[in-house]
């Protein structure tokens, strides 16, 4: 399933770059340059080739563990990778630290609570997180705790102080989403039958809730959380760009607008390995969480 998959995303993702508007070399060299000099760079990153030869020459790369080098720095972009995805974890575990705790905590008070005062500050909130646009929240928590504040940098790739703010920008989405989910589903729960049942058999409502309720509940919660994380691997573009944080989303921008083809294929490669190697791990939990599965698999 991987291998035609693969395949697909490496078709679609090739034929989208050369769709692009723009000419790469001209990008390189501009557009007064000589015509020889254009063709010589035309020629080394293979451009003079029709669109057939130079995708088999990159499936061939692809097949050698290479995605090629950078039409600007002349680096394997594989390298540059390595070099950046560590900035990107950093980045998406630090949102999800924020995110997890503090969406599944609004999520349980405003389902706990659910029609009242808190139940409906906390929709607000969700609501707002999630039509925010993540460039417009960004740029607002820079020029607060930044500009205004003046406690943290506002931007650059570094230690802690420089990871907080894109952190939290990053969150917000996550957050907003993990509360309405959690809200969502255990309202659900607490409406089944074996809660009632088990409230008549005098159950502590604190053990109820969170021993037999939350771990009803924890199915569609961890799929929230791995997709959002996994999107967050595969590096968020705006966030990135807009606190200038060095990782994958902010490589792939830039080979976008420098029209640098393989940086861009290879980001999009790795993102969709990244997102099937987290979609697997949460099978793996799905089958721990939910006997039923496993139970369904012996009766094949």
């Amino acid at each position: 399933m991987l291998i035609p998959l693969l395949f697909g995303i490496t078709l679609l993702t090739f034929i989208l770059t050369k769709a692009l508007p723009g000419d790469p070399v001209l990008s390189m060299v501009g557009e007064r340059a000589q015509p020889e000099v254009i063709e010589r760079i035309r020629n080394e990153i293979g451009a003079d080739k029709d669109v057939l030869r130079q995708y088999f020459g990159y499936i061939k790369l692809l097949l050698q563990g290479e995605f090629g080098r950078s039409y600007y720095t002349n680096r394997k972009v594989f390298d540059d990778l390595l070099l950046k995805f560590p900035h990107t974890l950093k980045l998406a575990s630090g949102a999800m630290i924020i995110a997890i705790p503090v969406g599944l905590l609004l999520g349980f008070i405003s389902a706990y609570r659910r029609e009242s005062i808190a139940d409906r500050i906390i929709t607000s909130i969700s609501v707002t997180g999630l039509s925010l646009p993540v460039f417009w929240s960004g740029l607002l928590i820079m020029l607060f705790f930044s500009l205004t504040l003046k406690i943290f940098p506002p931007s650059g790739t570094g230690d802690i102080k420089f990871l907080i703010l894109p952190s939290i920008t990053l969150s917000l989405p996550a957050l907003a989403t993990l509360a309405r989910v959690t809200r969502s589903t255990l309202i659900e729960i607490f409406d089944l039958p074996f809660v009632t049942a088990a409230r008549s058999k005098g159950i502590a409502e604190f053990k109820l809730t969170t021993i037999h309720v939350f771990k009803n509940a924890l199915i569609p919660i961890v799929t929230v959380i791995g997709l959002d994380f996994g999107s967050y691997l595969n590096g968020a573009v705006l966030t990135e760009t807009i606190f200038g944080w060095d990782g994958i989303g902010r490589f792939t921008m830039e080979g976008i607008i420098k029209r640098d083809y393989p940086v861009v294929m290879g980001c999009i490669i790795t993102g969709t390995l990244i997102f099937v190697l987290i979609n697997t791990v949460v099978d793996i939990v799905y089958h721990y969480l939910d006997p039923r599965i496993r139970l369904h698999e012996k009766s094949r």
